[in-house]
């Protein structure tokens, strides 16, 4: 069977001997369509009329977004660039390139290349209006694997509507993290106003998340130019806020948010994500699976993350949203099991023993025990909101501040000093 080939080759004089060689029979290989830009490309591959697409680094508007949008198409990629060119070849790899060669291997090498690539593209498997359709095909590569030495954990702060302290916990937890010596950055990825940086008392009008993104987009995002738009707020925590206005959120595109993890892991050994509430479908965007999806970028993060923490309120309202967002989440990415956090504990909202009741109440509706309970603390919130500051600033003895330390130090896979520790615990180091 032939195989139907796209080109997409810029500024190359060897353009037209490639493309005669390559049309040849014996290569199996058929040129179908020469494309002068990504526009056109995008284009030629939406009619379903090839197999692949064979592409230059000096193509001009390629990023992440393209090559992401020609998987999504069915349209396997293939990257030529000059020979001994290995920064560009590596740029394509970091767009979602897998298959780099050099643009005068020969062509049978190429033709082969096309094959494979072919072969390594999934299904997509979704319909389009299934929001899935937002993130990556699974088996597109991000970035290639990072250099020996270490692989930072990822952790997404996720749970309801309805404020149930999604912020509080993941500043909370990146900060104790920081204390116990960990590195640790924490990202704003809260695409519908995200208050990090408020929060912290940061100004939220530097790049910061967006900016990665667009670095990551192009292919030129590395381990110092993500350091370079973060806030270092201490030796050990850095912080990577979020879009200054919430209208901004087309700037956090799935394949680019989920490069910007990946380099996360090269820099920090625990990355705590705060994310929106939203998992569900853009509806009137549901007939362009092209398009921006708003929730594309919580969908990209709960994907990416190697633990994903469920944050509900201690109250009725609060818990019925619970189990609601957790059925959605197993609708939309049923691989991702989220651990429970009862933040807001109190009593009152809830009779008996809150602990026990609430416990019960979301196993029995969920099939899942909450892991930690967080004790509401409304003083010292508040006084650590007026100052900008964290809970271990202003109220180190804080119950709640206790608490997040604990849970800091099991998913930092770091232990609690007798100080600070409360009641028996067990040190898990993180897998």
């Amino acid at each position: 069977m032939t195989l139907q080939v796209f080109t997409a080759v810029t500024g190359a004089g060897w353009e037209s001997e490639l493309v005669g060689a390559l049309d040849r029979d014996d290569h199996g290989v058929t040129v179908v369509r020469r494309c002068v830009d990504v526009s056109d490309l995008l284009a030629a591959a939406a009619t379903g009329t090839g197999q692949a697409a064979l592409l230059s680094a000096e193509l001009r508007r390629l990023d992440g977004d393209a090559v992401a949008r020609l998987h999504a198409a069915g349209v396997a990629v293939v990257g030529l660039v000059e020979p001994g060119d290995e920064p560009t070849g590596l740029r394509l790899r970091q767009l979602g390139v897998a298959h780099v060669l050099p643009a005068d291997a020969d062509p049978e090498v190429i033709a082969r290349a096309l094959r494979d690539a072919v072969a390594g593209v999934p299904a997509a498997g979704h319909d389009v209006a299934d929001p899935r359709a937002a993130l990556p095909l699974p088996g597109t590569p991000v970035q290639p694997e990072p250099p020996t030495g270490g692989r930072g954990r990822v952790v997404a702060v996720w749970g309801p509507t309805g404020a149930p302290g999604r912020t509080t916990v993941a500043v909370g937890l990146a900060d104790e993290a920081a204390r116990l010596g960990t590195s640790s950055l924490l990202v704003d990825a809260d695409v519908y106003g995200g208050v990090v940086a408020q929060v912290l008392g940061l100004l939220d009008e530097s790049p910061g998340l967006a900016g990665a993104a667009r670095q990551a987009g192009t292919g030129v995002l590395d381990g110092p130019s993500l350091v370079a738009l973060t806030w270092a707020v201490r030796p050990q925590l850095q912080v990577l806020t979020g879009p200054a206005r919430a209208d901004r959120w087309p700037e956090l595109r799935p394949g680019a948010v989920g490069t910007v993890l990946e380099e996360a892991r090269r820099v920090a050994e625990l990355t705590v994500v705060d994310c929106a509430f939203s998992v569900e479908d853009d509806e009137e965007l549901s007939f362009d699976t092209a398009a921006p999806r708003r929730n594309g970028a919580t969908l990209a993060v709960l994907e990416h993350a190697d633990t994903v923490l469920c944050v509900s309120g201690a109250d009725p309202v609060a818990l019925q949203r619970c189990v609601r967002a957790l059925d959605q989440l197993r609708d939309v990415l049923p691989g991702v099991e989220p651990e429970l956090v009862v933040n807001q504990l109190r009593r009152g909202p809830v009779p008996g023993d809150p602990r026990r009741e609430i416990g019960n109440a979301l196993e029995r509706f969920t099939g899942r025990r909450p892991r930690w309970f967080l004790p509401a603390d409304r003083r010292a919130i508040d006084a650590a909101l007026a100052a900008g500051r964290t809970l271990a600033e202003v109220a180190p003895g804080s119950a709640l501040r206790t608490e997040l330390r604990t849970l800091a130090a099991e998913l930092a896979g770091a232990g609690v000093p007798a100080a600070g520790r409360r009641g028996p615990w067990r040190s898990r180091r993180a897998g």
